[in-house]
Protein backbone atom coordinates (compact mmCIF):
# COMPACT_ATOMS: atom_id res chain seq x y z
CA UNK A 1 0.00 0.00 0.00
CA UNK A 2 1.54 3.47 -1.13
CA UNK A 3 2.78 5.61 2.23
CA UNK A 4 0.39 8.23 0.44
CA UNK A 5 -2.87 6.09 0.06
CA UNK A 6 -4.19 7.33 3.42
CA UNK A 7 -3.35 10.40 4.28
CA UNK A 8 -6.05 12.98 4.40
CA UNK A 9 -4.19 15.93 6.77
CA UNK A 10 -1.57 17.74 5.35
CA UNK A 11 -1.64 16.94 2.14
CA UNK A 12 -1.08 20.21 0.57
CA UNK A 13 1.91 20.49 2.21
CA UNK A 14 3.79 18.06 -0.02
CA UNK A 15 3.02 20.62 -2.92
CA UNK A 16 5.15 23.73 -2.75
CA UNK A 17 3.37 27.32 -2.88
CA UNK A 18 3.12 29.19 -5.92
CA UNK A 19 2.78 32.90 -4.87
CA UNK A 20 1.14 34.08 -8.06
CA UNK A 21 -2.25 31.83 -7.94
CA UNK A 22 -1.61 32.40 -4.28
CA UNK A 23 -2.59 36.42 -4.79
CA UNK A 24 -4.89 36.30 -7.93
CA UNK A 25 -6.95 33.08 -6.41
CA UNK A 26 -7.37 35.24 -3.15
CA UNK A 27 -7.90 38.54 -5.42
CA UNK A 28 -10.42 36.77 -7.91
CA UNK A 29 -12.27 35.78 -5.32
CA UNK A 30 -12.60 39.17 -2.59
CA UNK A 31 -13.16 40.86 -6.42
CA UNK A 32 -15.96 38.47 -6.95
CA UNK A 33 -17.51 38.38 -4.03
CA UNK A 34 -17.76 42.19 -3.68
CA UNK A 35 -19.50 42.40 -6.73
CA UNK A 36 -21.86 39.42 -5.69
CA UNK A 37 -22.51 41.68 -2.68
CA UNK A 38 -23.64 44.47 -4.91
CA UNK A 39 -25.47 42.34 -6.96
CA UNK A 40 -27.33 40.78 -4.25
CA UNK A 41 -27.91 44.44 -2.96
CA UNK A 42 -29.67 45.42 -6.46
CA UNK A 43 -31.83 42.20 -6.71
CA UNK A 44 -33.48 42.45 -3.33
CA UNK A 45 -33.88 46.52 -3.48
CA UNK A 46 -35.31 45.96 -7.14
CA UNK A 47 -37.73 43.55 -5.54
CA UNK A 48 -38.66 45.75 -2.59
CA UNK A 49 -39.23 48.88 -4.69
CA UNK A 50 -41.91 46.83 -7.10
CA UNK A 51 -43.36 45.74 -3.92
CA UNK A 52 -43.85 49.24 -2.47
CA UNK A 53 -44.50 50.04 -6.16
CA UNK A 54 -47.45 48.13 -6.70
CA UNK A 55 -48.69 48.53 -3.39
CA UNK A 56 -48.27 52.13 -3.47
CA UNK A 57 -49.93 52.73 -6.75
CA UNK A 58 -52.80 49.74 -6.49
CA UNK A 59 -54.31 51.72 -3.45
CA UNK A 60 -53.81 55.36 -5.21
CA UNK A 61 -55.83 56.67 -7.84
CA UNK A 62 -56.82 59.83 -9.48
CA UNK A 63 -59.83 62.11 -10.84
CA UNK A 64 -59.28 64.06 -13.97
CA UNK A 65 -61.89 67.06 -14.38
CA UNK A 66 -61.70 68.86 -17.38
CA UNK A 67 -64.62 71.08 -18.01
CA UNK A 68 -65.22 75.17 -19.38
CA UNK A 69 -63.75 76.85 -16.44
CA UNK A 70 -67.23 78.30 -14.93
CA UNK A 71 -68.28 74.47 -14.59
CA UNK A 72 -65.15 73.17 -12.57
CA UNK A 73 -66.34 74.14 -9.33
CA UNK A 74 -70.27 72.25 -9.79
CA UNK A 75 -68.60 69.11 -11.34
CA UNK A 76 -66.06 69.03 -8.78
CA UNK A 77 -68.52 68.97 -6.01
CA UNK A 78 -70.78 66.26 -7.44
CA UNK A 79 -67.87 64.53 -8.36
CA UNK A 80 -66.67 64.54 -4.19
CA UNK A 81 -70.67 63.74 -3.66
CA UNK A 82 -70.01 60.34 -5.41
CA UNK A 83 -66.91 59.64 -3.88
CA UNK A 84 -68.55 59.78 -0.29
CA UNK A 85 -70.92 57.25 -1.53
CA UNK A 86 -68.75 54.96 -3.17
CA UNK A 87 -67.65 51.73 -1.45
CA UNK A 88 -64.16 51.21 -1.01
CA UNK A 89 -62.65 54.55 -0.78
CA UNK A 90 -60.58 55.49 2.39
CA UNK A 91 -60.41 59.33 1.56
CA UNK A 92 -60.36 61.51 -1.43
CA UNK A 93 -59.38 65.21 -1.80
CA UNK A 94 -58.88 67.95 -4.69
CA UNK A 95 -55.57 68.96 -5.24
CA UNK A 96 -55.13 72.74 -4.84
CA UNK A 97 -53.56 75.69 -6.96
CA UNK A 98 -50.35 75.32 -4.89
CA UNK A 99 -50.16 71.57 -4.97
CA UNK A 100 -50.07 71.33 -8.94
CA UNK A 101 -47.45 73.80 -9.09
CA UNK A 102 -45.11 72.01 -6.97
CA UNK A 103 -45.65 68.89 -8.94
CA UNK A 104 -45.04 70.77 -12.04
CA UNK A 105 -42.30 72.64 -10.71
CA UNK A 106 -39.84 69.98 -11.79
CA UNK A 107 -40.52 70.49 -15.66
CA UNK A 108 -41.41 73.80 -16.12
CA UNK A 109 -40.45 75.44 -13.34
CA UNK A 110 -41.07 77.46 -10.23
CA UNK A 111 -42.18 80.66 -12.65
CA UNK A 112 -44.67 78.65 -13.98
CA UNK A 113 -48.50 81.11 -14.21
CA UNK A 114 -50.34 77.69 -12.77
CA UNK A 115 -53.38 80.49 -11.93
CA UNK A 116 -53.57 81.66 -15.86
CA UNK A 117 -53.37 78.13 -17.41
CA UNK A 118 -56.22 75.78 -18.11
CA UNK A 119 -55.15 72.91 -15.88
CA UNK A 120 -57.86 70.35 -15.39
CA UNK A 121 -59.27 69.84 -11.75
CA UNK A 122 -57.47 66.80 -9.82
CA UNK A 123 -58.47 64.76 -6.74
CA UNK A 124 -56.84 62.47 -5.50
CA UNK A 125 -58.10 58.83 -3.86
CA UNK A 126 -56.76 56.40 -1.99
CA UNK A 127 -58.61 52.74 -2.00
CA UNK A 128 -59.21 50.78 0.91
CA UNK A 129 -58.01 47.56 1.21
CA UNK A 130 -61.36 45.79 -0.25
CA UNK A 131 -60.44 48.37 -3.77
CA UNK A 132 -63.29 50.28 -5.28
CA UNK A 133 -65.60 48.96 -8.59
CA UNK A 134 -63.60 51.21 -11.34
CA UNK A 135 -65.91 50.48 -13.72
CA UNK A 136 -69.16 51.06 -11.53
CA UNK A 137 -67.40 54.57 -10.57
CA UNK A 138 -66.53 55.64 -14.31
CA UNK A 139 -70.35 55.37 -15.03
CA UNK A 140 -71.57 57.28 -12.23
CA UNK A 141 -69.04 59.86 -12.83
CA UNK A 142 -69.81 59.76 -16.61
CA UNK A 143 -73.60 60.31 -15.35
CA UNK A 144 -73.04 62.99 -12.55
CA UNK A 145 -69.70 64.54 -13.73
CA UNK A 146 -69.20 64.24 -17.81
CA UNK A 147 -65.93 65.82 -17.44
CA UNK A 148 -64.54 63.84 -14.51
CA UNK A 149 -61.98 60.76 -15.30
CA UNK A 150 -61.12 57.88 -12.86
CA UNK A 151 -57.20 56.43 -13.74
CA UNK A 152 -56.75 53.51 -11.33
CA UNK A 153 -52.73 54.07 -12.55
CA UNK A 154 -53.07 50.41 -13.67
CA UNK A 155 -51.25 51.92 -16.76
CA UNK A 156 -48.26 53.65 -14.92
CA UNK A 157 -48.45 50.87 -11.91
CA UNK A 158 -47.64 48.14 -14.62
CA UNK A 159 -44.15 49.25 -16.59
CA UNK A 160 -42.78 50.18 -13.44
CA UNK A 161 -43.65 46.68 -11.86
CA UNK A 162 -42.28 45.27 -14.80
CA UNK A 163 -39.04 47.87 -15.11
CA UNK A 164 -38.52 46.74 -11.33
CA UNK A 165 -38.77 42.92 -12.02
CA UNK A 166 -36.05 43.10 -14.78
CA UNK A 167 -33.99 44.90 -12.79
CA UNK A 168 -34.25 41.91 -10.30
CA UNK A 169 -33.99 39.35 -12.67
CA UNK A 170 -30.95 41.13 -13.96
CA UNK A 171 -29.31 41.17 -10.54
CA UNK A 172 -29.65 37.68 -10.37
CA UNK A 173 -28.29 36.96 -13.68
CA UNK A 174 -25.50 39.13 -12.88
CA UNK A 175 -24.54 36.65 -9.81
CA UNK A 176 -24.91 33.51 -12.30
CA UNK A 177 -22.24 35.56 -14.07
CA UNK A 178 -19.59 36.49 -10.83
CA UNK A 179 -19.82 32.68 -10.07
CA UNK A 180 -18.97 31.81 -13.32
CA UNK A 181 -16.15 34.24 -13.95
CA UNK A 182 -15.15 33.12 -10.27
CA UNK A 183 -14.99 29.30 -10.96
CA UNK A 184 -12.92 30.23 -14.83
CA UNK A 185 -10.41 32.22 -12.84
CA UNK A 186 -10.05 29.89 -9.92
CA UNK A 187 -9.94 26.95 -13.03
CA UNK A 188 -6.38 28.93 -14.51
CA UNK A 189 -5.02 29.63 -11.48
CA UNK A 190 -5.27 26.01 -10.77
CA UNK A 191 -3.97 25.03 -14.30
CA UNK A 192 -1.10 27.21 -13.52
CA UNK A 193 0.04 25.71 -10.21
CA UNK A 194 -0.29 22.08 -11.24
CA UNK A 195 1.60 23.25 -14.66
CA UNK A 196 4.25 25.00 -12.60
CA UNK A 197 4.33 21.70 -9.84
CA UNK A 198 5.29 19.18 -12.94
CA UNK A 199 8.49 18.05 -11.98
CA UNK A 200 6.96 17.43 -7.97
CA UNK A 201 4.01 15.93 -9.11
CA UNK A 202 6.07 13.05 -11.23
CA UNK A 203 8.16 12.46 -8.22
CA UNK A 204 5.06 12.26 -6.13
CA UNK A 205 3.93 9.83 -8.49
CA UNK A 206 7.44 7.69 -8.32
CA UNK A 207 7.25 7.12 -4.69
CA UNK A 208 3.54 6.07 -4.83
CA UNK A 209 1.42 9.30 -4.83
CA UNK A 210 -2.02 7.97 -6.27
CA UNK A 211 -3.67 11.09 -8.31
CA UNK A 212 -6.13 11.60 -5.84
CA UNK A 213 -4.03 12.28 -3.07
CA UNK A 214 -2.34 15.17 -5.32
CA UNK A 215 -5.73 16.76 -6.87
CA UNK A 216 -6.41 16.49 -2.45
CA UNK A 217 -3.49 18.61 -2.43
CA UNK A 218 -4.22 21.40 -5.10
CA UNK A 219 -8.10 21.29 -3.94
CA UNK A 220 -7.57 21.67 -0.42
CA UNK A 221 -5.12 25.00 -1.18
CA UNK A 222 -7.39 26.59 -3.23
CA UNK A 223 -10.48 25.94 -1.75
CA UNK A 224 -9.20 27.62 1.76
CA UNK A 225 -8.06 30.61 -1.02
CA UNK A 226 -11.23 31.43 -2.44
CA UNK A 227 -12.80 30.88 0.98
CA UNK A 228 -10.65 33.47 2.48
CA UNK A 229 -10.33 35.93 -0.48
CA UNK A 230 -14.60 36.14 -0.58
CA UNK A 231 -14.65 36.46 3.09
CA UNK A 232 -12.51 39.64 2.68
CA UNK A 233 -14.26 40.66 -0.58
CA UNK A 234 -18.17 39.92 1.68
CA UNK A 235 -16.73 42.05 4.44
CA UNK A 236 -15.83 44.82 2.53
CA UNK A 237 -19.08 44.19 0.16
CA UNK A 238 -21.34 45.07 3.41
CA UNK A 239 -19.26 47.73 4.70
CA UNK A 240 -19.43 49.67 1.26
CA UNK A 241 -23.49 48.88 1.34
CA UNK A 242 -23.77 50.14 4.37
CA UNK A 243 -22.09 53.37 3.94
CA UNK A 244 -24.89 53.68 1.16
CA UNK A 245 -26.98 57.18 1.79
CA UNK A 246 -30.37 55.93 3.59
CA UNK A 247 -33.14 56.69 1.57
CA UNK A 248 -34.30 58.89 4.28
CA UNK A 249 -31.39 61.22 4.15
CA UNK A 250 -31.83 61.69 -0.06
CA UNK A 251 -34.67 59.49 -1.15
CA UNK A 252 -34.36 58.05 -4.95
CA UNK A 253 -34.34 54.69 -5.51
CA UNK A 254 -30.30 53.98 -5.60
CA UNK A 255 -30.08 55.86 -2.25
CA UNK A 256 -32.48 52.54 -1.47
CA UNK A 257 -29.97 50.09 -2.67
CA UNK A 258 -29.00 48.09 0.18
CA UNK A 259 -30.23 45.54 2.46
CA UNK A 260 -32.84 45.93 5.23
CA UNK A 261 -33.95 43.63 8.51
CA UNK A 262 -33.15 40.01 7.75
CA UNK A 263 -31.79 40.11 4.16
CA UNK A 264 -28.29 41.41 6.18
CA UNK A 265 -27.54 37.85 6.49
CA UNK A 266 -27.83 36.84 2.50
CA UNK A 267 -24.40 37.88 1.63
CA UNK A 268 -22.78 35.54 4.21
CA UNK A 269 -24.01 32.88 2.04
CA UNK A 270 -21.47 33.95 -0.41
CA UNK A 271 -17.91 32.69 0.95
CA UNK A 272 -19.64 29.31 1.56
CA UNK A 273 -20.52 29.21 -2.40
CA UNK A 274 -17.27 30.67 -3.14
CA UNK A 275 -15.42 27.87 -1.62
CA UNK A 276 -17.79 25.65 -3.29
CA UNK A 277 -17.01 27.04 -6.66
CA UNK A 278 -13.14 26.91 -5.92
CA UNK A 279 -13.44 22.95 -4.62
CA UNK A 280 -15.36 21.68 -7.80
CA UNK A 281 -13.19 24.18 -10.46
CA UNK A 282 -9.80 22.88 -8.68
CA UNK A 283 -11.17 19.64 -8.53
CA UNK A 284 -11.59 19.02 -12.33
CA UNK A 285 -8.72 21.30 -13.07
CA UNK A 286 -6.34 19.08 -11.46
CA UNK A 287 -7.67 15.88 -12.52
CA UNK A 288 -7.57 17.14 -15.96
CA UNK A 289 -4.45 18.24 -16.35
CA UNK A 290 -2.92 14.65 -13.89
CA UNK A 291 -4.13 12.94 -17.23
CA UNK A 292 -1.97 14.88 -19.29
CA UNK A 293 1.21 14.48 -17.07
CA UNK A 294 2.79 11.39 -18.05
Amino acid sequence: MSMFGGETSGADRVVPPTGFTARLTVFSSAAMAFLAVFALALSLATGRLADRWSDALARSATIRISAPADQIEAQLAATLEVLATTPGIASYRAIDADEMKTLLNPWFGPDLPVDSLPLPQLVEVVEDADGVDAEGLRLRLSVEAPGALFDDHTRWRRPLVSAAERLRMLGLLSLLLIGGATAAMITLAAQAALAANRQVIRVLRLVGALDRFIARAFVRRFTLRGLWGASVGTVLGMLAVALLPQTNEAGGFLTGLGFAGWAWTWPLVIPPLAAAVAFFSTRFAAFRMLKGIA
